[in-house]
């Protein structure tokens, strides 16, 4: 299992389109991905998880994968959320 703390970066947070391209991403992988914030476990694989996080901008969320990918996928995680999702 890997683990990894971000910032969240892009001005309106995860909403719809930045929830549906770490479930599109995460669905990529094999391993188990999980985004958390203030004790909040959601599944990266599924939008409506991703929603209830309510991660707003400068949000601190942590990414866990955990499986036979999981440093690809913690990585690819990681590198969209510090992207800002291609939004800006």
């Amino acid at each position: 299992m890997l683990k990894k703390e971000v910032i969240i970066r892009n001005k309106l947070g995860i909403h719809a389109r930045p929830a549906s391209s770490i479930v599109k991403l995460a669905g990529s992988y094999k391993s188990s991905i999980k985004l958390e914030k203030n004790g909040i476990s959601a599944n990266a694989k599924s939008i409506m998880d991703l929603l209830i996080l309510e991660a707003d901008k400068d949000s601190k969320v942590l990414v866990i994968a955990d499986g036979e990918d999981e440093e690809k996928a913690l990585s690819s995680i990681i590198e969209l959320i510090e992207r800002g999702f291609d939004e800006e």
